[in-house]
């Protein structure tokens, strides 16, 4: 049976088992886009939106049969499949399909940075939803992080080329599409185990991939063993072990903290990338990188 969470109902306090999940969270997703990178760039063989097909069918028939095994129910009522087929679209679809998509072209670091605004678009969505002004500290925090966005993508915008551009718009738009996600179902959450809950959201964005994927003609995948060892660390530690700390984090700490998981995934993903892939880390980088974290941290305190 659905539940309609009003704000007063969700989580206030710091939840010692919410903050564990969390730290999961924080490391997990930050070596994500390291792993997303090496599985699409040129000559790795798999198409994105394919990619993401296979990582989340495995994770989701995983994470049901995970649920079913400790006795879950995994029948939905209506209003729970909406909730949990509508989140999952957008989170999967919308936020991680984007993300995959635009790491053709886009290094792993630079696409961590630009995805750490999710705590900042998720602040603003619940001042709309909730109809709150933001205070002046929190609307400071909320404009500094948008300013480090600039200054991330102005040398990309001034001098990239036209895939570079559309990249970065698929950045910017990822954390909007995973932050609603994020809200819908933390503000209607159903009364269901969690491995079932991230189970059928997983399966939600499988339907949206195959179907894009199909829409694209995208060719079959020949990826390289490299690309092989990426799907697998994304399905099971990105997917089933990481998203399923996800949920725990939503349903146990506040919105805006169980967000701030973008605080320390840049950091991940930027330091790996440089040490990996060598990505260049430039002082556009740097100061954007900067601003952008400094506006996170300012949501954080203004919970």
């Amino acid at each position: 049976m659905g539940s309609d969470v009003t704000p007063n109902d969700r989580p206030d306090g710091l939840d010692r088992r919410g903050l564990f999940h969390l730290a999961v969270v924080y490391v997990v997703w930050g070596s994500t886009y390291l792993a997303i990178r090496v599985a699409v760039r040129d000559g790795a063989g798999f198409p994105p939106f394919t990619l993401a097909l296979l990582r989340v069918s495995v994770a989701g028939a995983i994470l049901l049969g995970w649920g079913a095994l400790r006795g879950a129910r995994l029948r939905l009522t209506r209003p729970e499949a909406m909730v949990l087929a509508g989140s999952g679209v957008l989170m999967w679809l919308g936020g991680n399909g984007l993300v995959t998509w635009a790491e053709k072209h886009a290094d792993s670091g630079l696409a961590a940075l630009l995805v750490a605004v999710m705590p900042i678009w998720g602040a603003m969505l619940e001042a709309l939803l909730d109809r709150k002004r933001p205070s002046f500290k929190l609307a400071g925090s909320l404009a500094l992080g948008f300013l480090g966005v600039g200054v991330l993508t102005w040398p990309i915008l001034r001098h990239g080329v036209a895939a570079d551009v559309v990249s970065v718009a698929a950045l910017l738009l990822a954390p909007f599409w995973w932050a609603m996600g994020s809200l819908w179902f933390s503000r209607r959450r159903p009364d269901l185990d969690i491995r079932v809950m991230s189970g059928w959201q997983h399966l939600a964005g499988a339907v949206a991939f195959l179907i894009v994927s199909r829409l694209l003609n995208e060719p079959l995948p020949t990826p390289t063993p490299q690309a092989w060892g990426a799907l697998v660390y994304l399905t099971l530690f990105g997917s089933v072990f990481a998203f399923t700390s996800y949920i725990t984090v939503l349903r146990l700490l506040p919105m805006q903290v169980a967000m701030t998981y973008a605080y320390a995934n840049p950091v991940i993903a930027v330091i790996l990338g440089r040490l990996i892939l060598g990505e260049p880390f430039t002082a556009w980088t740097a100061a954007g990188s900067g601003l952008v974290l400094a506006g996170i941290a300012g949501v954080f305190r203004n919970k």
